[in-house]
């Protein structure tokens, strides 16, 4: 019985923070930053306080991957800090019912060939218990890698469209080689594979059903003979 009651106690009391934490949302997508080695891009982010109150916030936290060599800064209006440096003076503050747009992301892409993902936890200065998390994500590629001709000597392949897709997405090609092994992989975000297609050497065309995927960046791969031959990206969405 005590132990019943600890624990009624415990949920009557941080039901209201649990609900208190869902008062500010991030009206802005997942940001993402694709680009070449060495560039830089800005992004928005969006926040409405659904609350009847004045809410501040201040950076807490960043986790996930990010290298040595990717810089960060995140501005609020003209003022820019440094978000490695400059956690605790990034404070954003919103007006009850307020939506705020003069927030934003800069990310530097690195000197190297990568990609990975982060968040940015933002905590409430006067209640550490209610949060808000900004997710990001980034693929950063060599421009000396990257193949744009889709003319091979076995195929000739297009690019997949519509991209972004949400149903069906397709890819046209021509087989010059009948006897060359040609397929398509597709893998998620995180390198998991999620479907493999063969071409077939009597078609032009391959249809890939989306609807079931998650929403989010995945990575296609045409394979000649069970050889690497391109990656490219395809992103899916509802």
């Amino acid at each position: 019985m005590k132990v019943f009651l600890r624990i009624f106690a415990w949920v009557f009391v941080t039901l209201p923070l649990l609900a208190e934490a869902q008062e500010v949302r991030v009206l802005s997508e997942g940001l993402s930053f694709d680009g070449d080695i060495g560039a830089s891009q800005r992004k928005t982010i969006i926040l409405q306080n659904e609350s009847e109150v004045e809410k501040t916030y201040f950076l807490k936290n960043i986790s996930g991957d990010i290298g040595s060599s990717q810089e960060m800064k995140i501005c609020i209006g003209d003022a820019c800090f440094d978000a490695k440096r400059d956690l605790a003076k990034i404070k954003v503050t919103l007006a009850p019912g307020e939506i705020i747009t003069d927030l934003y992301l800069e990310f530097s892409l690195g000197i190297a060939e990568t990609r990975g993902a982060f968040d940015l936890i933002f905590v409430n200065t006067s209640n550490i218990r209610e949060s808000f998390v900004v997710q990001a994500q980034y693929d950063v590629t060599d421009p000396a890698k990257k193949i744009d001709e889709s003319d091979y000597d076995a195929i000739t392949i297009s690019e997949v469209y519509p991209n972004p897709s949400n149903r069906v997405a397709q890819l046209d090609y021509k087989l010059k080689k009948r006897e060359t092994l040609a397929k398509i992989t597709i893998n998620s975000f995180i390198g998991n594979p999620v479907a493999e297609y063969e071409l077939d050497p009597d078609r032009s065309s391959l249809l890939i059903n989306v609807s079931d995927f998650h929403p989010g960046v995945y990575f296609y791969t045409l394979f000649l003979d069970n050889k690497n031959i391109v990656t490219k990206k395809l992103v899916v969405k509802k």
